[in-house]
């Protein structure tokens, strides 16, 4: 009855504060002044249904989280699924057989769409590690994404080395600049941390965008070549259908590592600093060692991911490292579920591909996608699917783990 209320009067408010624009429309020309009564209407009824429709969701919620802090709660549709192999790996071949005969039945825009979406897989993969992973706040992530970039770019354009040969050191230079970042600001935590890493994003786009000598300003570098299969030259739609397999193995290839990164003693001794740093120098954890290693391998994945991008657009400039890059991988991070491998490759599939699918409804696409968002981090604040812990019982001195 409480929700009703409150729903009610939260449809008067809308209709009260719609009222000018819905309602009042003055026709200059023929110097009358029209009522939309219905507008208002229409206002106050939908209002009424999305404030009632919220309330009851969010009443839901509270209930959930309640049950779960009792032990009376059960394990979310995901992680069940997740832990029954009969269930998840039929699913999983069918994906796969899917994946791969994708590019004979999509169109090269649509595989164009799909090479972006696991590109961002990727980086979401990597800053999982920093952000979900080792609680480390990182705003800057764009910059090692530009590294990689960069470093096949000027590689390819002043010495002519190819894409196999610069992309693992690609990812070595990602992980050198993570190593430089990561070395001054050891002492810094929460939100001091990111806006360091902030600031070091930014020093890196200005310095791309303004030494010309070096990176050719904000004309970028253009005539990068793609990738070669065993040094023949592709056509276009050879190339892009080319490099969507190699985007496939490289996704695959950081599912497998950052799996085993999550369940090694370094992924431990991660977890352990995000969730107590001082519990965790405590117990004798390196921290220095730990957050170097975060950096570290987080950056060596955006570097990775940059030589990619260069050898996929086959031009780049400082435009496309901006701020909003970090943020939308980040975003990525936190709406599948921090620390959760799955959660965080939904999460990325989601952001690049929801607004493409929106895109018959132009002129609200972006209304809707934002409002899709916000619901799901009200509805779902630990992420579409959030990592679970280990739990470990012991019983008359015998250990066991779940």
């Amino acid at each position: 009855m409480d929700n009703l209320k409150k729903a009610i009067l939260t449809s008067l408010w809308f209709m009260f504060l719609t009222f000018p624009l819905m309602v009042v429309r003055v026709n200059t020309i023929e110097k009358i002044v029209q009522w939309r009564f219905m507008n208002m209407v229409y206002v106050g009824v939908g209002a009424f249904v999305l404030s009632y429709v919220w309330r009851y969701l969010l009443a839901k919620r509270q209930i959930g989280e309640s049950r779960d802090e009792t032990g009376g709660g059960r394990r979310s549709f995901g992680a069940r699924l997740l832990s029954e192999p009969r269930l998840y790996v039929p699913g999983l071949a069918a994906l796969g057989l899917a994946a791969l005969a994708f590019p004979l039945a999509g169109s090269m825009y649509q595989v164009n769409i799909m090479i972006t979406a696991l590109i961002y897989v990727v980086l979401a993969l990597g800053l999982n590690i920093v952000v979900g992973l080792s609680g480390l706040l990182v705003l800057g992530y764009a910059a090692f994404y530009a590294v990689g970039a960069y470093t096949y770019a000027l590689l390819n354009h002043h010495f002519g080395l190819g894409f196999w040969t610069v992309l693992p050191i690609g990812a070595g230079m990602g992980a050198l600049f993570g190593i430089l970042l990561g070395t001054p600001v050891l002492r810094l935590r929460g939100d001091y941390l990111a806006i360091v890493t902030l600031g070091f994003g930014e020093i890196i786009r200005l310095v791309l965008e303004n030494w010309s000598d070096f990176s050719m300003g904000p004309s970028g570098i253009s005539g990068i070549d793609r990738p070669s299969l065993f040094g023949m030259q592709l056509s276009v739609n050879g190339s892009t259908i080319y490099m969507y397999y190699i985007m496939i193995g490289l996704m695959l290839l950081t599912i497998f590592f950052t799996n085993r990164l999550k369940n090694s003693r370094i992924g431990r001794a991660w977890i352990a600093l995000r969730e107590d740093e001082i519990a965790c120098q405590a117990m004798g954890i390196d921290k220095t060692r730990t957050k170097l290693t975060a950096f570290a391998l987080g950056a060596a994945w955006a570097g990775l991911m940059g030589v990619v991008f260069a050898g996929k657009t086959v031009f780049v400039n400082p435009a496309s490292f901006t701020f909003l890059e970090s943020a939308m991988i980040l975003a990525m991070v936190v709406l599948g579920g921090m620390g959760s491998i799955v959660g965080v490759v939904l999460g990325a599939l989601v952001l690049i591909l929801l607004p493409e699918f929106l895109r018959d409804f132009a002129l609200y696409r972006m209304l809707i996608f934002g409002a899709a968002m916000v619901l799901v981090m009200v509805l779902r604040p630990q992420g579409l699917i959030s990592g679970e812990r280990k739990v470990y019982r012991f019983q008359a001195g015998e250990g066991s783990h779940e």
